[in-house]
């Protein structure tokens, strides 16, 4: 591998693959590279967001539990 071609590191000092590296590794590893030429998105999940300011009074729950 070759830095500049194959990754580089970020200013968190973060090895990250480029798009190029990820192509001739040949598949996707599923854990959300930052260039993945593959189309993976990884997903977050937020549960249990309570909002309060002066204008809104919200409250979101995990879809497993009732709303109160």
């Amino acid at each position: 591998m070759k830095e500049g071609v194959d990754y580089y590191i970020n200013d968190k000092g973060l090895y990250i693959f480029t798009e190029s590296y990820l192509l001739k590794r040949g598949y996707c590893c599923k854990t959300g590279c930052l260039h993945c030429p593959f189309g993976f998105k990884k997903s977050i999940k937020i549960s249990n967001v309570v909002r309060n300011d002066e204008n809104s009074s919200t409250s979101t729950t995990d879809t497993n539990q009732e709303q109160t």
